[in-house]
């Protein structure tokens, strides 16, 4: 083997020297990476812990009322999201037979079917029948008129329950969401009308125009007889109306600012905090645990709307779908919200200074850096690229954990698979800057790895 010069040695003890320097000025590079001890907040007085507890008291009560303001700002603003939110209860079985049945009770109203068949009757048997033949005609009066009336309902009934129904709905709906609006402001022009008591009435004239026109193409000339109708049926009454028709204008101003505002106190009670760590799990588990109850209450709401309506009024079907279909988007955000808080508590506490997560953050970077080394070891080694990774790893790690916030913040709708997958596309993507970086142990033992050197 190659001796070495006293020279030479004398350069490489230097170095090693030099490097022990480093390393013992700068020992969090030695440790496993995400096992760094928190860094304690000197001069914070207990008068700080109260300041995040009350933001973080506030943000979570803000939070419900930030999930209803922005539903109803949606819904009366954007007409793609109204129209696809109330659009299905075109197909709901008790739907159809509700407006099946107010249609034939419209028409029995405003047109005698008994009357005109005795009248057809009468001029037949005005052309000179026989008595035996009247006596027949006129006994058959009675069941022509309820046959008529049958295939007229059944040609209705036919008629809610296709396409061509769901896409009338569809379109009425889509027309007159402005008008619904206008209802909210007392538009007497409204096609919904809100009426004082909390009543809540939706106009027939449109469903009957297009059930008279299907009727008519049905080669049943007999149905172009039925008048335009002008009448508003109750569909549902809450007293609780007037109330929400006071607060419209205020939810709708609200709905684009107040999640924001609620974020704000949250963030803030988390920043201002003592311990930091700590109060970001709390402020989660309080979130997480507030959306819980929201969930509570719908069901509740959900119990006390569907006894609160009169079977008479409505039937009890179609106000379940009702309620279902208006808090459908709200429940939706509440489950995502409820999981996104026990998500970041999760992170919270396994990022935090605890005993526990510090543990298992040492273990994974033991398991990182043993892997680390054997791909080095075997010539599988990320050169310059590693390097700089290590360099810029905080860096790095907070540029993911914006990207994963941006995408909730921005994602519509956010859903419980949107969170649990940017989570763990998160988590991944950290997973492989942790092993791809090189500290600087691995290229001092890259720049010294030569054979032994003999004196």
């Amino acid at each position: 083997m190659a001796r070495a010069t006293n020279s030479e040695l004398e350069t490489r003890i230097a170095q090693l020297e030099a490097e022990n320097a480093a390393l013992r000025e700068h020992p969090a590079e030695t440790r496993p990476t995400g096992d760094e001890p928190p860094t304690p907040l000197r001069g914070r007085s207990w008068g700080w812990t109260v300041l995040s507890t009350a933001l973080v008291v506030i943000g979570v009560l803000l939070a419900p009322v930030a999930i209803v303001a922005t539903w109803t700002e949606t819904e009366l603003t954007d007409t793609d999201r109204f129209v696809a939110t109330f659009s299905p209860l075109a197909d709901e079985p008790a739907v159809q037979d509700f407006v099946t049945e107010q249609t034939m009770a419209v028409i029995g109203e405003t047109v005698d079917v008994e009357q005109l068949t005795s009248d057809l009757v009468d001029g037949i048997t005005e052309l000179g029948t026989g008595p035996r033949a009247t006596e027949a005609l006129n006994a058959l009066k009675g069941p022509a008129a309820a046959g008529i009336l049958s295939l007229i309902e059944s040609r209705i009934a036919a008629f809610v329950a296709s396409d061509a129904f769901a896409d009338v709905w569809a379109t009425a709906l889509r027309v007159t969401h402005h008008q619904l609006v206008a209802a909210m402001a007392n538009d007497p022009d409204s096609a919904v009308v809100l009426g004082g008591d909390g009543t809540i009435g939706v106009q027939l004239g449109p469903v009957v125009d297009a059930a008279k026109d299907a009727l008519v193409a049905q080669g049943i000339g007999f149905a172009a007889q039925i008048p335009t109708i002008d009448r508003t049926v109750t569909v549902a009454q809450s007293d609780a109306l007037p109330a929400l028709q006071l607060g419209y204008g205020a939810a709708v101003a609200a709905g684009i600012w107040l999640p924001w505002i609620a974020l704000a106190f949250l963030a803030g009670g988390v920043v201002v905090a003592r311990r930091r760590s700590v109060a970001l799990v709390v402020a989660s588990l309080a979130l997480a645990l507030v959306m819980a109850l929201v969930l509570v209450g719908f069901a509740v709401g959900r119990a006390l709307f569907v006894t609160s309506v009169s079977p008479a009024l409505i039937p009890t079907g179609v106000s379940t779908g009702l309620f279902d279909t208006v808090t459908g988007a709200m429940r939706e955000t509440g489950v995502a919200v409820l999981v996104l808080g026990i998500v970041v508590a999760l992170v919270a506490w396994l990022a935090g200074p605890f005993d526990t997560p510090r543990r298992l953050r040492a273990l994974a970077g033991t398991v990182t850096q043993r892997a680390r080394r054997f791909g080095e070891a075997h010539g599988v080694t990320t050169g310059r690229a590693g390097v700089w990774i290590y360099e810029q790893r905080t860096l790095l790690r907070a540029g993911v954990a914006v990207l994963a916030a941006v995408v909730l913040v921005f994602g519509r709708p956010i859903t419980p698979p949107l969170i649990v997958w940017t989570l763990v596309g998160a988590v991944l993507v950290i997973a492989l800057l942790e092993f791809v970086q090189r500290p600087p142990a691995l290229v001092v033992v890259e720049q010294y790895d030569e054979p032994p050197l003999t004196v």
